[in-house]
């Protein structure tokens, strides 16, 4: 289960990540703006949390087998439409399908760990599932750049599209239904499931600090590349270099800060990986011509805080929802993430100016201290977070969870 959902978030999370690397490719080939851009980026954010909006009333209803697959083949049809677009329009309107479907796949997957697996070693499940961000730059982005310096930017999404159906032949034949949790469903409409869970008080600071915690990613990464070859003088053929060697050491990192936030404790780790990527944006986002091994160092360390923070939040935060609320809880929750780091996206878009495709990206230096204050800001939220899942793990009347079809508490 653990592979089959890892995998899965391997192709939602390469579909988004192949669009910061091929920022250096699109700009030019489709005579675009970093401000048109930032739209395509944002585009599929804005249409993936309006979809987990619409969804979240329904998503404790079905089983979640049934669920995944529904929204996995949406999402592949969005990557095909993607790998044929002709022009811009084309693809802003591809990345809008892809949104409205990719966008539930990880609440899914996330209400499935849930379901699954205590608390006490949802740290370690949650890095080996996050394993899929590193291996998307291990594998997925320097392949894609490859495909792309060949074969021209289409490339990269029938490779995803590829690699999706052969998974989505797997799921179909190998998972087993999820349907422990419509044992605990109460009659209440899908509307007034959906009312009850975003208005319910202990949910709304998770879903506020979702929202600030979404800010860092979508502001700097989507412009990642061009930055590297504008600004740090990379070539296009050395930004799989740096890809796959940070994508390397974050595979390590994965599990080894999933097992470090259930034996030191989860906010911890979320603190200190703070710390650490608040002292690589400073230092990255200030780099001028740099050589490709100080690069690569700077980007390591910069994603060993990444997913300090990404494992020991998701882990946190997957302990808010009581068991006949979680799928409609992590709807919500990847919705207002989407919201946000699409209006981010956008924003950065607005904020960086670079004067023709091949100048320099000015202002990116701004981009990293507003994300350093939203790093900030989020380390307090958190602390709140962690205080009130203590309270209710300590909680004599807590409710068990789920035992579902596969038989793991």
């Amino acid at each position: 289960m653990i592979a089959v959902l890892a995998l899965l978030q391997f192709t939602v999370i390469l579909d988004f990540m192949v669009m910061s690397p091929l920022s250096a490719f699109l700009i030019p080939a489709l005579h675009i703006s970093t401000g048109q851009f930032g739209v395509v980026v944002s585009a599929y954010a804005f249409s993936a949390g309006i979809s987990g909006l619409l969804a979240a009333g329904f998503a404790d209803k079905y089983d979640r087998k049934k669920l995944l697959l529904f929204f996995y083949t949406g999402f592949l049809t969005g990557t095909v439409l993607c790998a044929v677009a002709p022009t811009y329009h084309f693809l802003l309107f591809a990345r809008i399908i892809t949104g409205l479907f990719g966008g539930v796949l990880s609440s899914v997957s996330m209400a499935i760990v849930t379901d699954l697996f205590k608390l006490e070693v949802r740290g370690r499940v949650m890095g080996f599932v996050q394993m899929a961000f590193a291996a998307s730059q291990v594998l997925g982005i320097p392949i894609g750049l490859v495909l792309t310096n060949h074969f021209g930017w289409h490339s990269p999404f029938w490779l995803v599209a590829g690699f999706g159906l052969l998974l989505g032949i797997a799921i179909v034949l190998y998972m087993k239904p999820i349907t422990g949790h419509l044992q605990l469903q109460h009659d209440r409409s899908p509307v007034q499931h959906l009312l009850k869970t975003v208005t319910f008080s202990p949910y709304i600071l998770a879903f506020f600090t979702t929202t600030m915690l979404a800010t860092g990613g979508f502001m700097l990464m989507p412009f990642g590349s061009a930055f590297g070859v504008n600004n740090l003088g990379l070539t296009n053929e050395q930004l799989p270099t740096l890809y796959f060697v940070s994508g390397i050491f974050s595979l390590l990192f994965g599990p080894l800060i999933g097992i470090l936030s259930d034996k030191a404790g989860k906010y911890a780790t979320f603190v200190g990986g703070t710390v650490v990527s608040i002292a690589m944006v400073v230092i990255y986002t200030n780099l001028g011509i740099t050589p490709l091994w100080l690069v690569i160092a700077i980007n390591v360390v910069l994603f060993a805080g990444i997913m300090g923070r990404m494992i020991s939040s998701q882990a946190l935060i997957s302990a808010i929802p009581e068991p006949q609320d979680r799928g409609a809880f992590m709807s919500i929750n990847s919705s207002v993430q989407q919201i946000s780091g699409g209006i981010a996206s956008a924003t950065a878009g607005l904020i960086i100016y670079q004067a023709t495709p091949t100048s320099k990206i000015e202002h990116y230096d701004t981009l990293g201290y507003i994300v350093i204050l939203t790093m900030i800001i989020v380390a307090v939220m958190m602390y709140f977070i962690s205080r009130q899942v203590a309270r209710k793990m300590n909680a004599p009347n807590r409710q068990p969870a789920v035992i579902d079809a596969i038989g793991v508490e």
